[in-house]
């Protein structure tokens, strides 16, 4: 974890707005306009860099004021927060993908790596589980996302659960893709993937929370009309990621319902929490609970 030295400040001296997202390029992208001042209006951000587990954790801790955290955290935490309608990651063709390093492998009684059990990978994970394995894995271990490819590769796990990048680079590890959850996910509900969100403390209160969608939204909408300059931030962030699969990442996971989620973006979360909820992984949400103030 690591925080910003960018840090903007705010014209009024108002303290920054404390908020965590992670160093993948989706999320630079999305955030470096207003990380950097460039919003007009836009509240001052202190921003931390966490990977997406600890930004669940923090927010089921209510640490922060703004956190990017998995959908699959939500039921935990919608007393405290509000789920923002923009900033966040859902799409399609973007899902979390099944590892092994023989094609045809068995699941049934093996290991499986996850990066978390509060993550929306996984959750998507075990609702494709539950469809096509009657017997189900035998072991589900949790392990940092960068570590999960190696583990496979290296035979520790019989398979892995991988997101981000790794949509890109898993062929380098010599490992075959076994099941894509996101497109189970699309196959069985027309609905787009839902994989991040943004989440607001309520006790900002409801015009500071319409101000945060709206500089949100903004934010995205200059990065898409001058993408030259995110890319600064971005590389800086990006772990050595080569630029082509940053760029690859960026035009996966940032699209329309970044910018507003919109009918279908709810649909999808709420489908996502009303099948986990009935499958006894999530408590059950208020019909409410993902109304924006």
């Amino acid at each position: 974890m690591s925080t910003d030295l960018s840090t903007a400040v705010h014209p009024d001296g108002e303290r920054p707005l404390t908020i965590a997202y992670s160093p993948c390029p989706n999320d630079t992208f999305v955030f470096d306009a207003w990380a950097h001042g460039r919003v007009p209006g836009a509240p001052a951000l202190d921003v931390t860099f966490a990977d997406i587990d600890l930004t669940n954790g923090m927010a089921e801790r209510g640490e922060l004021d703004v956190l990017k955290v998995s959908y699959a955290v939500l039921p935990w935490v919608l007393e405290e927060y509000a789920l923002l309608p923009c900033g966040g990651a859902l799409g399609r063709g973007c899902g979390p993908l099944v590892l092994a390093r023989e094609p045809g492998t068995d699941l049934a009684g093996r290991t499986v790596a996850v990066p978390s059990e509060r993550s929306t990978a996984y959750l998507l994970f075990r609702l494709w589980a539950a469809d096509v394995l009657p017997d189900g894995v035998g072991k589900v271990v949790v392990l940092p996302f960068h570590e999960i490819m190696p583990a496979v590769r290296d035979g520790r796990v019989d398979a892995g659960l991988v997101i981000h990048e790794a949509r890109f680079t898993y062929r380098d590890y010599g490992l075959h893709c076994l099941a894509d959850m996101g497109e189970h996910w699309e196959d069985t509900t027309g609905l787009p993937i839902p994989l991040g969100a943004i989440i607001a403390k309520r006790s900002l209160g409801a015009g500071t929370l319409r101000a945060l969608a709206e500089s949100a939204r903004t934010s995205v909408r200059m990065a898409w009309d001058d993408p030259e300059a995110s890319r600064p931030y971005v590389q800086a962030h990006a772990q050595e990621l080569d630029p082509a699969v940053a760029d690859q990442h960026i035009g996966l996971y940032v699209n329309e319902f970044t910018a507003d989620l919109g009918d279908d973006g709810y649909a999808a979360v709420r489908g996502l929490l009303t099948r986990a909820a009935a499958e006894g992984l999530v408590p059950a949400i208020a019909p409410d609970a993902l109304a924006f103030p």
